[in-house]
């Protein structure tokens, strides 16, 4: 039983975008977890889609699939890894989402005949989710990031939710973190502190005075820097931190701890006779030294159609990394240059990495080089794990090279092809709108005993995250078996396939769901653990 209200974090940010406003919301979660509080994240995306779904991962990442099938920030999968438990979509909140929710309350006549506005309509909407979240889930504190930096149009009416909030909760129950720049000029080396003041002033004009500040630095802020900064932005020298670069982003709430921001927390929200904590750091700790003590390196090839920005496969990497840590390896991903697009004459630079991955995506554009790269996995021996798209295209590969089928194709990519390998879920075929419409989030699994899956999983029903169209044609199912295939998983009573296998080869392994967004630091993805480790093996 909840005997205190829910205190609130709010971490809004400056200067710039892609200081690490998440990476710094998830530590301070995360802190506060180790401290057995009952701590949740949201993130509020001011930007008009109504979710991530549409969004091109070139320019915005990945899109996160949430247990429930929201389609989210990427943000949102920084708080599941590093407090390794699920987040609803609901803990993301977009400006059309709000809106929405705003005019359909309009036409139904709830505002009783006012002229709606920003202020207080649309503040009072953007508050009711927020506190409704910290209810329901009871929450001892609740982490909110709001996305962009201050300034932008977008953001204000978020901003002045906020501000509103803390007016109506008290300051003893809200918290302003602000994550700024300081900046190192290479010329002459000082600590720049003009980008964080002007950050703050911007702050302080909309009327939010922040508690603490994040200050983002490439190495630990010295002490006259911290001073000139509490100086022109009005908060003490105490609650300035330095947030400077780091080997691992796991590194970062022990970064903060050890310039006290737990205490100077607990201190402003009144908590005091707080449990000991040190089992709770000391798994943690173990976690995180695992990423750090790993030495032998690992080589791993990421083929996919979004591999030129790095966040557009931001789970995948960490999922990796996960693996890697777990079995004393580093592993070494080499996503950048390999480009799907560009492998189709080339496919021997592929020789020199111990294992190949092949990740989701949609479209026409780079799979043929994705289906020679599964068909050189499978001819050449290296361990292949190929994920959704991976997976469809795998398929698509062997029908083409050991099926016979010259034609074999998806109908995504090729809508008239005399074999359709890889076709539309049937219940796709009525769907119009592009938004939320694929089949998404966790659905029941079957797993076949005496498979790779079973070995891998020990169990026969696991629960998966998935955010697809097509599928694989049952229709050719007899012949890929026959030809040495083997479907060890599959879903709705065996309408789907789900997981594919070729058991005399060293690993392949082609899954339907996103087995990326399951994989937590210390606790890897079953496959992308087994992956990393047929790739260690010589």
């Amino acid at each position: 039983m909840q005997t205190e209200s829910t205190k609130y974090i709010f971490v809004t940010g400056g200067v710039m975008s892609g200081l690490g406003k998440g990476v710094i919301s998830s530590s301070l979660a995360k802190l506060l977890q180790l401290s057995n509080q009952k701590v949740s994240c949201v993130k509020i995306d001011p930007y008009l889609n109504y979710d991530a779904g549409t969004m091109n991962p070139i320019a915005h990442g990945e899109v996160f699939v949430t247990e429930d099938g929201g389609e989210c920030d990427m943000d949102i999968g920084n708080y599941e890894r590093f407090l390794n438990q699920n987040i609803p979509r609901t803990h993301n909140i977009t400006t059309a989402q709000i809106y929405s929710s705003v005019i359909e309350a309009e036409r139904r006549g709830e505002y009783l005949g006012a002229c709606v506005q920003i202020i207080p309509h649309v503040t009072d909407a953007i508050k009711d989710r927020i506190k409704k979240i910290a209810k329901t889930e009871n929450l001892d504190i609740l982490v909110v990031e709001c996305g962009g930096t201050v300034g932008d149009i977008e953001s204000l009416p978020f901003l002045e939710a906020l501000r509103q909030l803390r007016l109506e909760e008290g300051p003893e129950n809200v918290l302003f973190v602000h994550v700024t720049l300081a900046p190192s000029l290479d010329v002459v080396g000082e600590q720049k502190t003009k980008p964080t003041q002007h950050s703050v002033q911007e702050l302080r004009r909309i009327g939010i005075q922040p508690d603490l500040l994040a200050v983002r630095c490439s190495r630990p802020l010295e002490v006259d820097t911290k001073k000139k900064i509490s100086l022109f932005s009005n908060v003490s020298a105490k609650d300035v931190f330095s947030c400077h670069d780091a080997e691992s982003i796991l590194m970062v709430p022990q970064m903060l701890y050890d310039q006290g921001i737990v205490d100077v927390i607990f201190k402003k929200f009144g908590k005091v006779g707080l449990l000991n904590t040190s089992a709770n750091w000391d798994m943690w700790n173990a976690i995180v030294n695992s990423f750090l003590n790993s030495q032998e390196k690992v080589k791993i090839a990421m083929v996919g159609k979004y591999v030129k920005l790095a966040d557009s496969y931001v789970s995948i990497n960490h999922a990796l990394k996960h693996a890697g840590a777990k079995l004393g390896k580093k592993v070494v991903i080499d996503w950048i240059w390999i480009d799907s697009e560009e492998l189709n004459g080339d496919l021997d630079k592929l020789s020199q990495y111990s294992g190949i991955i092949v990740p989701g995506g949609f479209g026409e554009r780079g799979s043929e080089g994705i289906i020679k790269t599964a068909n050189y996995a499978r001819e050449k021996n290296i361990p292949y794990l190929g994920i959704c798209f991976g997976f469809q295209l795998a398929a698509v590969a062997f029908g083409r090279y050991v099926c016979g089928l010259s034609s074999a194709n998806s109908t995504e990519i090729a809508p008239n092809t005399e074999n359709p390998v890889i076709d539309l879920l049937p219940e796709q075929k009525i769907i119009e709108n592009k938004g939320g419409s694929l089949r998404l989030g966790a659905n029941e699994i079957k797993v076949e005993d005496n498979t790779l899956a079973f070995k891998l999983y020990k169990s026969n029903t696991i629960y998966k995250r998935h955010r697809h169209r097509y599928e694989f044609n049952q229709k050719y199912l007899e012949l890929f078996t026959s030809k040495g295939i083997r479907f060890s998983g599959y879903s709705d009573s065996k309408k789907r396939m789900e997981i594919l296998e070729i058991p005399s080869h060293k690993f392949y392994l082609g899954v339907q769901f996103h087995p990326e967004f399951n994989s937590r630091p210390g606790y890897p993805e079953e496959s992308f653990e087994a992956f990393v480790n047929a790739s260690s093996i010589a």
